[in-house]
């Protein structure tokens, strides 16, 4: 005969155990925005042309179209890092350029992923990374861009289309020339 303490125990941990994250509480997304929010990409640059090992900067300006705040302007840019093929890496992930400073206060726990916070109607917000190439050749960065991190809100361009676009870089694999001056240790980098 089962003795009855364990049993009870053991009921209540499976009631303990049902009352987490199932069952009739509220949705983590509740609260999320919900609706169409209308954005315009103002300036999105990028040089096209780069150099191995010297910064640069990628700058995104989102301007609010409509006529309700945006509750937190999200932008995902895919591209920094490359996934290699075979079954021989044990980490398929590359770095193509190294993200040096992401947009200041925008970081999340999503990867690729910053929010620049609210954003009232005809404002602007914009988002900046100062990153480095470190892999020569062609590459290609996208972004889109979204009115929160979660729910079912979503953002649009004034015609309707989805505020998402590709920058397509060449990265020369010849790094900029440079010299230290002796006198005070400032490297000078020779175009």
């Amino acid at each position: 005969m089962p003795n009855l303490r364990v049993c009870a125990a053991a009921a209540a941990a499976m009631l303990a155990f049902a009352g987490c994250g199932g069952g009739g509480g509220e949705r983590r997304d509740a609260d999320a925005p919900d609706g169409a929010y209308t954005v315009a990409v103002e300036r999105a640059s990028f040089p096209r042309e780069q150099r191995l090992a010297q910064r640069s900067a990628l700058a995104i300006t989102v301007r609010n179209e409509g006529d309700k705040a945006i509750p937190n302007l999200v932008v995902t840019v895919r591209g920094f890092t490359d996934r290699l093929a075979g079954a021989r890496n044990a980490d398929p992930a590359r770095d193509l350029w190294i993200v040096d400073r992401g947009p200041a206060g925008a970081s999340t726990a999503f990867e690729d992923t910053w929010a620049a916070g609210r954003v009232e109607p005809d404002r602007t917000a914009t988002l900046r990374w100062d990153v480095t190439p470190v892999v020569a050749g062609a590459h290609t960065l996208s972004y889109e861009i979204a009115p929160a991190l979660a729910g079912p809100a979503r953002a649009q361009l004034t015609g309707g289309g989805e505020p998402r676009r590709s920058l397509t870089v060449r990265v020369t694999g010849r790094p900029a020339a440079a010299r230290v001056d002796p006198r005070t240790g400032e490297v000078r980098r020779q175009e």
